[in-house]
């Protein structure tokens, strides 16, 4: 009967989980806070659905375990290496900032260093859902930082002996473990992966991953170290393998049903009477925190050269309080570091940073328009705009001014050398224009957005603007102010959304190129290639296609692309290299005498003969031994010219 009620309430779970995502997905929420709050709708506190959400604890804490083990697997050290200065520099930055202020904050109202300091590492982590390479390498770092905190656990709660000696034990053997881990990961672990593949056996592959995170935990455990400790090694282990990738395919669904019965688990333990109680505290730490979070998270790029416009997107994107912080809460509560009615308010708290994200990271750039007409943003902190980068002197004219130089830009500028075109390239990454210059590359620092910086260029003088960056806000505003100054220059802007096209057109852009479906135009142009479209005609389409702003491709259209002529029903015409053998009929004749187009239809485009090739030989061409002969033509004409020309029986 208890694994019935056990059934019963994961179903209630389950089913009350799954309305609220859908309303979430409506709301362009994520779906991590809706778990808390389909937990809050079904719990003791409000509906009461599940009675006891310890029923569920025990599958919720293998949702953190494998919380634990994926990260591992997504975690690179290659990666941390190409990565290094983001993921130092930046990460080192909003952590180490917003610790020590919560810190500071701690001690003025709490009093308790060990609890402030808690506090702090809640805080600092953030959702794990990287935007952009920056967000990406602070994210990486708050990863690095889990399992040390956790580690801590037990000595800020006061529960494990031997003072910062004991600490100090525990982290070496922590490293001693770890290095073990890499030699495994190294030698041990792809040999054997590698033999159990032979099978190809996905159940059995499955099963090892599984053994492999087991083994690693309890020798972890063993060591005295901890079982996250074990399931992040076990996970690293899996990622210097060869079969990372595949690992991590096979445990996501798991991970994610197990982790999202973790969060509903948190959700039923929050208790909305105590919350109301605080509102208006909790509205206040929100603020404070996504405040601040996104203003130390800013530094770390400010000191790398990016703009303040950069950095604080960067920050946004990095402001909310993550899942790995509801894990160390739940660890924190249980050793008696975080008091009752702290954990609600920050409970409340951090459901409320992951809900408001999305809209800010939606809104970003327009805050940010605001902002910046009241704080200029690259002097908001110092070291924002670098120094030693050169201005243009030089009175170059007729030719193209490059906003952006990611692979858009780099490209667009290899293309532009190759036929010796003049141009120049504007960057807000200080790191970018230093190594473009160091190459060469005519590259210079500034925001191009504004007009003094446009003039710097030679915009007036130029033939072309290409705006290569990702920043739709910026985009709209290059595009308005190059117009202003030089009403003849030819602009070509790139975008993500096709929304953005009519706005960009009417404020000047002669041509706006939204990628997706600038892919799928490459994509259908090479397949209509490929069944003997002519060029012009795909051209043609093509065409049609950008100049009603890609009208028939939008969401919602039925594309109907058609074809001039006859050419839609053009029969499937197929090319196949036919090699004459000494014996074969066709040797020493011309192509006239074989009469192959009057008795099959085919045609010889070419023919190669030792180590040279003639293109559309003349019917007076005599045929040899040894020759290979292209052959065009319908599947059954290419057959009967098969038999012509060889002998070939046909079957």
């Amino acid at each position: 009967m208890e694994q019935l009620h056990i059934l019963r309430d994961l179903a209630v779970i389950f089913a009350g989980s799954l309305l609220v995502i859908l309303v979430f997905y409506r709301l362009k929420l994520p779906a991590l806070p809706g778990f808390i709050v389909a937990g809050i709708l079904l719990g003791p506190n409000a509906l009461g659905l599940v009675s006891d959400p310890r029923d569920v604890e025990g599958l919720a804490e293998v949702g953190v375990i494998l919380l634990l083990f994926t990260i591992g697997i997504e975690f690179s050290l290659s990666r941390l290496k190409e990565m290094g200065r983001q993921i130092l520099v930046g990460g080192f930055a909003q952590m180490g900032f917003t610790i020590f202020a919560t810190l500071a904050a701690g001690l003025a109202f709490l009093r308790g260093w060990r609890v402030a300091l808690f506090l702090g590492f809640l805080i600092a982590l953030s959702s794990d859902a990287p935007h952009g390479r920056l967000a990406t390498g602070i994210l990486i770092f708050q990863d690095l930082c889990v399992v040390p905190i956790m580690l801590m656990l037990p000595f800020l709660a006061g529960n494990a002996s031997g003072g910062v000696g004991g600490l100090l034990l525990a982290l070496g053997k922590a490293a001693l473990v770890v290095v073990g881990v890499i030699i495994a990961a190294r030698t041990i672990v792809p040999r054997a992966l590698a033999e159990i593949l032979k099978t190809r056996s996905r159940e059995l592959f499955l099963i090892a991953v599984i053994l492999i995170g087991t083994l690693t935990a309890l020798g972890t455990a063993a060591a005295g170290a901890s079982l996250a400790l074990g399931a992040f090694l076990a996970g690293l282990i899996i990622s210097e393998s060869d079969y990372g990738h595949q690992a991590l395919a096979e445990l996501m669904p798991f991970r994610d049903i197990f982790i999202s019965l973790f969060f509903v688990a948190v959700g039923m333990l929050v208790q909305l009477d105590l919350i109301r109680e605080h509102i208006v505290l909790s509205l206040v730490a929100v603020a404070v925190i996504m405040g601040g979070k996104t203003l130390s998270a800013a530094v770390g790029p400010a000191v790398l050269g990016y703009s303040g416009r950069v950095a604080l997107l960067a920050g946004v994107a990095v402001s909310q309080i993550g899942e790995f912080s509801f894990v160390l809460a739940k660890e924190g509560r249980v050793v008696g570091l975080l008091p009752d009615l702290l954990y609600q308010q920050f409970l409340g708290v951090a459901v409320i940073t992951m809900l408001v994200t999305p809209f800010l990271l939606q809104g970003g750039p327009t805050i940010l328009d605001a902002l910046e007409k009241v704080v200029p943003l690259d002097r908001l902190l110092p070291g924002f705009r670098p120094r030693g980068l050169v201005p243009v002197h030089e009175q170059i004219k007729d030719h193209v001014i490059v906003a952006g130089y990611g692979l858009n830009g780099r490209n667009l500028t290899a293309a532009l050398r190759s036929i010796s075109a003049p141009y120049l390239i504007v960057e807000l990454n200080a790191q970018t224009v230093r190594k473009a210059r160091s190459e060469g590359e005519p590259a210079f620092y500034g925001d191009a957005t504004r007009d003094e910086i446009l003039r710097a260029l030679g915009i007036d003088r130029a033939r072309l603007f290409v705006i290569a960056i990702s920043d739709p806000s910026a985009t709209r505003r290059m595009v308005r102010v190059a117009r202003e100054i030089n009403p003849k220059v030819y602009i070509i802007a790139r975008t993500r959304y096709v929304v953005e096209i009519p706005e960009l057109t009417r404020l000047g852009a002669n041509v706006v190129i939204p990628e997706e479906f600038e892919t799928s135009i490459e994509i259908f142009s090479r397949v209509l290639a490929h069944y003997n479209v002519p060029r012009d005609e795909i051209e043609r389409l093509v065409s049609e296609i950008r100049a009603s702003h890609y009208q028939a491709l939008r969401p919602g259209a039925r594309p109907r692309l058609t074809l001039t002529g006859a050419l839609g029903a053009m029969p499937q015409m197929h090319i196949e290299r036919i090699v004459l053998s000494a014996k074969a009929p066709a040797v020493g004749q011309t192509i006239a005498e074989t009469a192959l187009r009057s008795k099959t239809g085919a045609l010889i485009l070419a023919v190669r003969r030792g180590e040279s090739d003639l293109a559309t030989p003349g019917a007076d061409f005599q045929l040899d031994a040894g020759d290979v002969l292209v052959v065009v033509g319908q599947p059954q004409q290419i057959k009967s010219a098969n038999q012509v020309l060889t002998g070939a029986v046909p079957t």
